[in-house]
């Protein structure tokens, strides 16, 4: 049960700025502890524990349809550290924080194949500025191609998010552009984009803006094709992508959400909290509109980050005043993870959403590489998986 004297106490020293104790003080609540005396707050704090950050240790390999098996848990490597006060913001965050000596440097070979572009673009309106970068396929010679808005997690930049989800690789088979929004840490601390903010979760206004600006600004001077355009995106971007789609459905055709949360899950820092850690409410709030694009769903069913229960609240929210048929097919990597996917499709037989549950698996990009932070290369492929789902829509088809 949630104790609302703590949520409000926590909602009380948000709003004065106060981060780190709120996030801490939810922490102890969710832990079954009561408010601390003000005196003996900062000590709590100390002593809050935090799980440590996990780092996957395997070789990728490809999806393979059969019967699914019994899987053994992937194997962790777990470092250990002290904890500090801010750990509580980087548990909300979305992700643990890796230590960088752990990560090679990021080479061009990690982030796009030969023949092809990664460049840098500035978008700007009333909302503010966002730095972004751009995949330029090597086939690109004037004819209209698809744009995948792909939104980085916590901590993350686009290089780090494009070698880690091999997305460019993939987008250079299906000659496709691929734009990388970036999140800088003066919009927040762990450069988390801020999905759990009212006022980020409305068309027109806040970061749905600058990112729907930075769409349409790709759309313009590039040939794009306007009924082929998607956005996907990693935890905190995983949730801004949720967002984007119920914002702004008639600019994207399908939504890609990876290990995130629906829209409306949360209205403020408390909430999120509460969101992550136990699922939260999927009351759209955008404007009062319900009509969501197609969704693809991936999420770890081991995910202590944002609990996978979260995704069950997505599928629900993108399938809202229909009724689909529902197909469940289980299946297994070869030598890695096994999933069930379900998919729900309309009376004519189209598929509205993808919800890919992955046995064993925690808060990282499924079939990613190493080179990249936050992945689980075990499987299911999601980048592959998402580009497939997402060449099956186009807005008005």
């Amino acid at each position: 049960m949630l104790d609302q004297d703590i949520v409000r106490e926590a909602t009380r020293l948000t709003r004065a700025g106060r981060l780190v104790e709120a996030t801490a003080l939810l922490q102890r609540m969710l832990q079954g502890g009561g408010a601390p005396r003000p005196e003996s707050r900062s000590g709590a704090q100390a002593r809050l524990p935090r799980p440590d950050p996990l780092t996957i240790d395997a070789t990728a390999n490809f999806v393979e349809e059969r019967k699914a098996q019994q899987i053994s848990p992937a194997r962790f490597d777990r470092g250990r550290r002290r904890s500090s006060p801010l750990d509580g913001m980087r548990d909300f965050s979305g992700l643990g924080l890796r230590s960088p000596i752990t990560r090679a440097p990021l080479s061009p070979s990690d982030i796009m194949p030969d023949g092809t572009r990664f460049i840098a673009g500035t978008f700007s309106n009333a909302a503010g500025s966002r730095t972004y970068k751009l995949f330029i396929p090597s086939r690109c010679q004037g004819q209209r191609l698809p744009l995948i808005v792909m939104l980085h997690g916590c901590t993350q930049s686009p290089d780090d998010f494009a070698a880690g989800t091999r997305m460019n690789f993939r987008a250079e088979e299906q000659n496709c552009f691929v734009v990388y929004p970036e999140q800088p840490s003066g919009a927040n601390q762990s450069k988390c984009w801020n999905w759990f903010r009212t006022g980020d979760q409305r068309r027109g206004g806040g970061e749905p803006s600058m990112i729907a600006g930075i769409t349409r600004q790709i759309m313009r001077d590039h040939p794009i094709d306007p009924k082929r355009v998607y956005v996907a995106g990693l935890s905190a971007g995983g949730a801004a992508a949720a967002v984007m789609g119920a914002t702004y459905s008639d600019l994207y055709a399908a939504v890609g959400i990876h290990s995130g949360l629906a829209c409306g899950a949360a209205s403020d820092l408390p909430s999120a909290f509460v969101a992550m850690r136990q699922g939260g409410g999927s009351k759209a709030i955008a404007d009062g509109k319900t009509c969501v694009p197609p969704t693809i769903v991936f999420h770890g069913d081991r995910d202590t980050t944002v609990h996978p229960k979260n995704g069950d609240q997505i599928i629900e929210q993108s399938a809202r005043a229909m009724r689909p048929t529902t197909k469940v097919l289980r299946g297994r990597v070869p030598h890695g993870h096994a999933y069930t996917r379900t998919v729900l499709t309309d009376g004519a037989g189209w598929a509205i959403s993808e919800h890919w549950t992955i046995d064993g698996a925690g808060h990282a990009w499924s079939g990613g590489s190493p080179a990249g932070s936050y992945t689980d290369p075990h499987g299911p492929d999601a980048t592959r998986e998402m580009l497939r789902f997402f060449l099956e829509h186009s807005l008005g088809g």
